[in-house]
This record gives structure tokens, sequence and C-alpha cells, in this order.
């Protein structure tokens, strides 16, 4: 199921740079590497938990639509997640004591492929906005309390697929470097039933590198 994903992801970004090649326009196809921060924020029943950070990292193309627009592909690796904490309670005695928090760790990995159209307001600095192809390689949660060790189970109600729509922008710092940010809205429910929804938006940001 892994390789399937996988393939899949990498099937999707490869069509879109064949579709991107086809484009006849003056300036050519951009390639690059970037990489950067992203912070999560996953809510359960409209619930918000801590919000996680992790880091993000993959590749990049865009395709020149005219001096205005671009059309742009990137084929990322990154994880999404949040964690919460309930109080436990232990019957001692004829006490029922308050042993501290069971706490919660999900941890969502993920192949994203952001598809995006560019407008650039001057050369520099460009508005985007497009979708996230988010595929799921693995979705763990982790549960630990003081008195107990950890435990790590695999969370199976997430779709394999997820979208999230978003927004970002972008500014050159010169022909090769640029940094980035774009904020992935929670629209769109990531489980496959819905006795428990879950949402998750999460802020991407970082720099990248142009090849070409």
């Amino acid at each position: 199921m892994k390789k399937n994903i996988f393939f899949l992801a990498l099937f999707a970004f490869s069509a879109l740079l064949n579709a991107q090649e086809n484009t006849k326009d003056q300036a050519s196809m951009s390639f690059g590497v970037k990489g950067g921060y992203s912070l999560s924020n996953m809510k359960f029943f409209g619930t918000g938990l801590d919000s996680k950070s992790y880091f993000y990292a993959g590749i990049v193309a865009e395709q020149p639509l005219s001096s205005k627009f671009g059309l742009q592909a990137e084929l990322l690796y990154t994880q999404l997640g949040g964690k919460d904490a309930y109080p436990w309670y232990e019957l001692v005695g004829n006490e029922v004591v308050n042993t501290g928090n069971m706490n919660f760790e999900y941890k969502f990995n993920q192949i994203q492929v952001p598809i995006s159209v560019k407008y650039y307001i001057i050369p520099e600095l460009s508005a985007s906005a497009g979708i996230n192809l988010g595929f799921n390689i693995s979705s763990k949660v982790k549960m630990d309390n003081l008195f107990a060790d950890a435990e790590t189970h695999n969370y199976e109600s997430l779709k394999t697929l997820n979208l999230f729509p978003f927004l970002g922008v972008e500014y050159k710092i010169n022909e090769k470097f640029f940094v980035d940010a774009r904020y992935n809205f929670n629209f769109i429910e990531m489980n496959k039933n819905n006795t428990v929804p879950v949402k998750i938006g999460f802020l991407q940001a970082g720099v990248g590198y142009k090849f070409k």
C-alpha cells in the first residue's frame, strides 16, 4: 500500500510536469528544491488540539504562463498531527485519585503534491492559490502516562488521500534563492467516516533554490 501511495503521488506530479512541458511560452520551466518548517493544527469534533511542529522537504517545478502568471507543482515529504492530554484517575483504596494526564500524540506521515497558480504582483513577489494532495504513508497515535510505558498504535480511520486548499506568497531573493509561506486550510474532513470528525490545517514556511 505504501508503494502504491508513493507511485500515485509521483504519477500526479509527473502528469502535471508533462502538461507544463506542452505549454508553449517564451519562458522555460524552472526546477528546484525546497524545505522548511510546518506548524500543524488538528481538530477533533471541532475542538483544537495542541499544535505540533515538523519539517518538510521536496522538489518544485514552475512553468511560466505569461509575464504575470505561472503554474507550479511540488512533491514534498512532511508530517501532520497534534497532541492532547486528559486527566487520568485511578481507584486507590476507597478514593478516586487523579494520577496525572493520559497524553496522546498523533503523527501522520504524508507525501504531498501541491499544485498552484501563481500571480506575480511584481517580478520578485507572487501570490498563489491551489490544492494540496496529501497521500498518507502511515498514521500513528502514541499514548502514555506517568505510570505506564508509552504505547504506539496505527490510526486506521484516515483517508488515503486528503485535500487541502491553500493560499501562499513567495519572494525571490535573487535568481536562485526564494522564500515562501502558505496556509493549508482544514475545510475538508480527513476521516473515512463521520463518527469522529478530524480536520487539520497547517502553515508551511521555508526556503528554496532554483537550478534553472
